[in-house]
Order: structure tokens, then sequence, then C-alpha cells
């Protein structure tokens, strides 16, 4: 029985593959050492801030760019519809805006804690935001006493974000809301 053409075209191909593997695997240990070597003169090639100046200054740019969208998410989704009462029982849209305060919630959480690792790369920033951890933490319960109708635990938010404000303005970090994407909020 004849095997076709192309039958025999890929087993050869495969075999060249395979015997061109085993060989490249079976290099000198010249090789291997090239190939860190090579790793590690990318690695010293990436951009780095070298002096504790620099790390500062991108301490606390990141702080400030993961407080804004914190300050952002929190006054979008959270502060307005409060204000506005849509959080209290049989209000219209309510479920909507619980799901919204929800996923900002859990956004400004997250974003909070990342800017709170950010202040520890600046000692003034570190000093300022070292008051609010317990209240940052305390973040976590927001959707569960929203959906329970505790409108002031919206409140609770809002305060926490204006004290983060405040200690990164005192620490040469001002931080204005920018509001993140619908996007942005999903991805956390």
């Amino acid at each position: 029985m004849p095997i076709p053409i192309r039958r025999l075209c890929v087993a050869l191909t495969l075999c060249c593959a395979l015997v061109a593997g085993s060989a490249a695997c079976a290099g000198s240990e010249k090789t291997s050492t090239r190939g860190i070597a090579a790793v590690t003169a990318l690695q010293a090639a990436e951009p780095s801030p070298t002096t504790s100046a620099e790390r500062q200054k991108f301490a606390k740019t990141r702080f400030v760019a993961n407080a804004a969208l914190a300050a952002g998410a929190t006054y979008q989704w959270i502060v307005k519809p409060w204000k506005a009462g849509k959080f209290k029982k049989g209000a219209h849209g309510r479920k909507l805006a619980l799901v919204k305060a929800g996923l900002a919630g859990a956004f400004t959480y997250n974003r909070l804690k990342a800017a709170q690792r950010n202040a520890q790369g600046d000692p003034a920033l570190a000093k300022a935001l070292a008051p609010l951890t317990a209240g940052i933490t305390a973040l976590k319960d927001l959707p569960s006493k929203l959906r329970s109708g505790d409108t002031d635990a919206a409140g609770a938010f809002d305060d926490i974000i204006n004290k983060v404000k405040d200690a990164g303005s005192s620490a040469g970090a001002p931080v204005k809301d920018k509001v993140p994407s619908a996007s942005q909020l999903k991805g956390g």
C-alpha cells in the first residue's frame, strides 16, 4: 500500500525538527553560560531608579496615580449616588447603583492598597499614611453594608479618601480625582 506524499512530508519534517531540537539542547556549557550572560545584560539594561531621590520620586508618582483613581471611582460611583439617595431602599435604580458601588468599592480598595505599598518608598508618605492603615482595611466591608441599607458606609468611604488626599498633600504629593474607565474598574 503506497504512502501518500503529504504524510511522507509531514513525517520527514517532524523527524528533522526532533533531530534539530535535540542537537540544540545538547549544546556545550559555554552556550548556556552565554545565555545567562545575555539575560543578565538585559536585566542590567532595564532602566531603574538608582538613587534614593529617584526611588522616592517614582514612589510619589505611583502613589498619586493610584490614589487619584481610587478617589475618582469613589466620588463617581459611591459618593454621588449616596448623596442622590440611590442607596435607600425603594429608590429607583438602587440595584444598579449598588452593583456599580460594589465594583467601585473593590477597585478603590485595590488601588488604596497599591497606593499604600507605593508610599513605603517615600518616608514622608509612609509617615503620613501610617494612621490610615486600619481605615483602609475597614473598607472591605462596604458592599455588604450598603446592601443592608447602611447609608453611613458611603460617608466613611468618602472620609477615608479625603484623609488619603490630605496625607498626600502634606507629603508633597497632591491627589486629584481621576475617574477610571469601565475596563479599569473591571480589571481592578
